[in-house]
């Protein structure tokens, strides 16, 4: 892909992207109102949140024709942005022959309309932009569904007043709306009912995901969820954690369908990794709920990795995002301590800062410095990963006789075995962490002493 530059008219510097003729020619314009940026602590400024949002419009093969921020005063009911800059927009439009205008921003369907109209082109906010996005993405049948679902939604809203087709009258028997009932009631009316039945067959999807969370807590392998900004590294991390397959490339959204797999911690004990779809800044109500089903798991999740791509200029704010959409969720602060937030990346900056990042690390509970591509602070990772699962349970001492393999092959399958020593008279110390349901199992099922080194001592007669 070749990339020029030009001067626009109004002295706006234009970027293109010189492809082949099937890409879509777009123009992505950052709407912002003044002095927004200045009175949100975490807030990005303009050119970042212009540069995310060419991100999205790379992420599904446009040609970026151009691209600029918009700063309102007052934001227009009729087209948002003022004439003027309706007019300049219109004239870019032109001279580089868009197909397509991208609003970082959300825009009515009045808006929407008029927009499209002065510019003659197809006008797509930051909403329809992800939709779009997941549409493209999604590959299971509940991904599907839930894109389906949130588009749907999203396109009732827009029948209001939005194509003069709409406002026609049809005819009819009364079988389907009755006589006279109107286009845009139709549309209206068929879109509710495909509603209705998506969210029946996505409540069979939330039953069956049930289903296996509970066949999941009878083995019972505990759940650790990635979470974190789009293209933090969380795939990327997936993948080196449990040597998966899964798409990890630099690409906003790569990640839509949920993927799971079982890893091993350094005593042996399993866990379920669970990799999940991004978040972003300004992520729309509507697909929150829509992916509630897919995010699920994080919710009941045993330990939460937030994973952060250190190496961002805006890694801080992207956080504070992520936050605020686990508050959304219904992750309350008393849970906040089954996060742990992974600083990823770290091989992207300059060593100095590296090292000034794995000290600040350090310092802070549950944090810790990774580079899922090079494998540093994975091992380091796993262990912080097997203390947090561990932290509610009991560390126990198992006295076993040294030709009993089965007994110590229940206690490594069964629970987290920290250590083993071998007494002088041949017998076998283990040193292993169980549950209490575990620990019951074990005192009646071996003749063999097992203590509590943390509470009290239980012995089986």
């Amino acid at each position: 892909m070749k990339s020029t530059k030009a001067k626009h008219s109004s002295g706006h510097e234009v970027r293109f992207q010189i492809e082949g003729p099937e890409a879509t020619r777009a123009i992505v314009v950052h709407v912002e109102r003044k002095g927004r940026a200045a009175s949100v602590a975490t807030d990005r400024d303009a050119a970042s949140r212009l540069e995310e949002a060419v991100g999205l419009a790379l992420a599904i093969d446009l040609e970026i024709a151009g691209q600029l921020v918009v700063l309102l005063a007052e934001p227009r009911p009729a087209t948002l942005m003022g004439s003027g800059k309706v007019d300049e927009i219109a004239l870019l439009v032109k001279e580089t022959e868009s197909d397509l205008v991208i609003v970082n921003g959300t825009l009515s369907p009045i808006q929407q309309r008029n927009l499209e109209k002065a510019w003659g082109a197809k006008v797509l906010d930051r909403t329809g932009l992800i939709l779009e996005i997941f549409g493209r993405r999604a590959r299971t049948r509940e991904g599907l569904l839930q894109v389906e679902l949130a588009h749907l939604r999203y396109q009732k809203s827009r029948l209001v007043r939005s194509w003069t087709h709409l406002e026609r009258q049809r005819g009819g028997f009364g079988f389907l709306g009755g006589p006279g009932e109107t286009q845009l009631e139709a549309d209206r009316r068929l879109i509710q009912e495909r509603i209705a039945r998506l969210e029946k067959q996505l409540e069979s999807v939330v039953k069956t995901r049930g289903l296996h969370r509970s066949g999941r807590a009878r083995v019972p392998y505990p759940v650790v969820a990635l979470v974190g900004y789009t293209n933090a590294g969380k795939s990327t991390l997936f993948n080196a954690l449990t040597n998966a397959g899964v798409l990890a490339k630099d690409l906003l959204f790569a990640t839509l369908d949920p993927a799971m797999r079982a890893i091993s911690l350094p005593h042996g004990r399993k866990a379920v990794l669970s990799d999940t779809v991004g978040f972003i800044s300004d992520l729309p109500t509507p697909l929150i709920a829509a992916f509630r089903a897919t995010l699920e798991e994080v919710i009941e999740a045993a330990v939460i990795l937030h994973v952060r791509d250190i190496s961002h200029a805006e890694s801080e704010a992207q956080a504070a995002d992520v936050s605020a959409i686990l508050t959304e969720l219904g992750i309350a602060e008393t849970r906040r301590d089954h996060i742990i937030e992974v600083w990823n990346k770290a091989d992207l900056l300059p060593e100095d800062i590296a090292a000034m990042r794995r000290v600040q690390a350090q310092r802070q509970q549950n944090c810790i410095v990774v580079s899922a591509l090079t494998g540093e602070g994975l091992t380091e990772l796993r262990a912080m990963v097997e203390a947090r699962l561990g932290k509610d349970l009991a560390i126990y001492e198992a006295v076993l006789d040294a030709a009993d393999g089965q007994g110590q092959a229940w206690f490594y399958d069964k629970g987290e075995v920290l250590g083993r020593t071998l007494m002088e008279d041949g017998r076998v110390v283990l040193t292993v962490r169980l549950g209490t349901d575990k620990a019951e199992i074990a005192a009646n099922r071996f003749k063999y002493r097992l203590r509590n080194t943390n509470l009290l001592d239980h012995a089986a007669e």
